[in-house]
């Protein structure tokens, strides 16, 4: 395996569509290492949402080392180049040190039939009875198991190797931290199909330090866990179990960590995953993404005035836009459409009924999930506002980003990293 850049045990993804919020962000970072969770920051944004806001990739790291330099961070950082593809990650390159590699796409699309022949005779440990402590039960497939798998996702991983290559060509392998994509697509990944697909990373030589499967359950954007709690806490040990055996038996990076995207506002999953990471001294990367577009939204009702009323704007346009906010987020989105207040009534509200509504707080009875997700994926209404939204976020900066700086450390950091 190569030499590349090391990713630290415990990272936080943090997305900041507006590049206002890498202060608040960072401050939350400051705040958990003081406690003594080593959070490494890793600002990440995506070519889709460079697109929608209209910015270059150059101006997250722009942000990134301005926040470093401001706050006095002298800890690593990073910034990622978040899901990109052969045809977009180029201009990621020279701002970038962490990439996101997304092959989504190309799961299920069939491999050459003679590679996956060969992924098979050179991976004969895969099929049989295979043992890794401490699952219970070991795991039996066959060589048809195996053939269908590898037939699956053989094709994605070397699409994968590809994207890595081409950065390594250019940046040099030592100079960035790689994480493999699989998340966004139809159905979750089993323990056994993330062993070949780990083996398959291996044989690419992929230095990956950050695997995102698909997990059990709905990842919905800025909202809570749907599904299983105590299913997804068994999926996710032995996933870790998983990987701590990949690394031990293809040579990965001793960093290989789960990577969790969406994981903002998971909260009924954070006590079990805690408890994982424990149990295995695992590491983890959580991407928290729109968690914090949400708290400028907050922060502008809150603060009243023409804040609040740009909230409330925001909301009304977005209710006129909705299936085209919506469409790019079918599979991680459920809005009740019948849940969703009427714009006169938002009209009307006071600073603290929108607050109550958006903010995710699962105590107070006004929490509007269906309104959440639909401001979550409506920053394109505010990226139309240009200056005018730029210039109410440098406005109320004081009380934005506290509610950036606390939502990242009261309820992100602390429940999965200081256990309270």
């Amino acid at each position: 395996m190569s030499k590349y850049l090391t990713l630290g045990k415990f990272s936080f993804g943090m997305g900041d569509r507006f590049s206002h919020q890498g202060k608040a962000q960072l401050r939350a970072c400051v705040l958990a290492t003081e406690l003594g969770a080593d959070v490494v920051p890793v600002w990440n944004k995506s070519n889709r949402e460079h697109q929608f806001i209209g910015t270059e990739p150059s101006s997250l790291r722009v942000e990134a080392d301005a926040a470093v330099k401001a706050l006095g961070w002298k800890k690593p950082y990073h910034v990622d180049a978040d899901h990109i593809r052969l045809e977009t990650v180029d201009r990621f390159i020279a701002p970038s040190d962490f990439f996101t590699i997304d092959v989504a796409d190309s799961i299920g699309k069939p491999a050459d039939p003679r590679n996956v022949k060969a992924f098979i005779a050179r991976h004969p440990e895969l099929a049989g009875k295979i043992v890794i402590p401490p699952i219970a039960r070991p795991f039996e497939t066959t060589r048809v198991d195996v053939e269908r798998i590898a037939g699956k996702y053989l094709l994605a991983v070397q699409d994968a190797g590809k994207i890595y290559r081409r950065i390594a060509q250019v940046k040099g392998e030592s100079s960035f931290i790689t994480e493999v994509s699989m998340d966004e697509t139809d159905s979750p990944q089993t323990p056994p199909e993330l062993l070949i697909i780990l083996a398959a990373l291996a044989d690419e030589k992929i230095p990956v330090q950050t695997i995102a499967p698909k997990f059990t359950g709905r990842f919905n954007k800025g909202v809570d866990y749907v599904g299983d709690v105590r299913q997804f806490e068994r999926e996710f040990n032995e996933d870790l179990a998983v990987i701590a055996f990949a690394i031990r038996r293809y040579g990965l990076p001793v960093t290989l960590k789960l990577s969790i995207h969406s994981g903002s506002d998971k909260f009924s999953i954070y006590a079990p995953i805690r408890r994982a990471l424990k149990k295995f001294d695992a590491g983890l990367h959580l991407k928290t993404a729109g968690t914090t577009w949400l708290e400028e939204v907050i922060g502008l009702a809150e603060a009243g005035g023409d804040g609040l009323a740009l909230a409330k704007e925001i909301y009304s346009d977005a209710l006129d836009h909705l299936d085209e906010l919506c469409a790019p987020y079918a599979t991680v989105i459920d809005i009740d459409l019948k849940k969703l207040p009427a714009k006169k009534t938002v009209s009307g509200w006071t600073s603290g009924q929108f607050v109550s509504a958006l903010r995710h707080d699962l105590k107070n009875k006004a929490y509007n999930s269906s309104f959440r997700q639909l401001i979550h994926v409506g920053f394109k209404i505010a990226a139309k506002k240009g200056a005018r939204f730029l210039g109410a976020l440098m406005r109320h900066e004081t009380v934005i980003a506290k509610n950036v700086t606390e939502n990242l450390f009261e309820r992100h950091m602390k429940p999965l990293l200081l256990g309270k």
